[in-house]
């Protein structure tokens, strides 16, 4: 039995288009990562790119989840003697508003020629426009929120009941 090995050139890309506002940081970096790498396919090929194509629009209105916007530093270095660059979060959002998703996903994908070739599939937005509507992206929603401390809960859903069994069980009560 032979497992199916995907070819370059052989998967058409999709485009899919997410709106980054007031989700978070790092939940939004692991749901487009997979993306990018091709993981939510059964055709994954790991040494082949058969990821998608991922906009995300609004980018400057992301969030952080605590004090991060203060406690959180990005680090830089040009190569030079005394290069280092060390800047908080807030700062980094109102200098650069994209950079910041920018890393959050570059640090979840592969640190080699393949995984810089997923990040040119990332195409990062500060404002709710994006010059790629020929490409007809289908729209993607974000993860919202937190997880419960136990997991996921299942919330049953609320049954109707019938306006019938209301109106006789209210007109006993209503008689006395």
């Amino acid at each position: 039995m032979n497992c199916y090995q995907a070819k370059a050139g052989e998967l058409t890309k999709n485009w899919y288009v997410i709106d980054a506002t007031d989700l978070v940081v790092g939940r939004l970096a692991a749901q487009i990562a997979p993306i990018l790498m091709g993981k939510h396919r059964p055709t994954y090929t790991p040494h082949i790119d058969t990821g998608d194509f991922v906009i995300v629009t609004n980018v400057d209105k992301v969030v952080f989840t605590g004090k991060k916007w203060e406690q959180k530093s990005y680090q830089r270095y040009s190569g030079h003697p005394g290069g280092q660059k060390e800047e908080v979060a807030w700062k980094l959002l109102q200098r650069r508003p994209e950079q910041i998703l920018h890393l959050a996903i570059q640090r979840m994908m592969p640190k080699n020629k393949l995984g810089r070739h997923m990040m040119s599939k990332l195409k990062l937005y500060a404002g709710p426009q994006h010059p790629h509507q020929a490409q007809g992206p289908q729209p993607l929603d974000g993860i919202f929120g937190r997880p419960a401390a136990s997991g996921g809960q299942f919330v049953a859903k609320p049954v109707p009941v019938a306006a019938e069994a209301v109106a006789t069980t209210e007109a006993p009560a209503a008689s006395e």
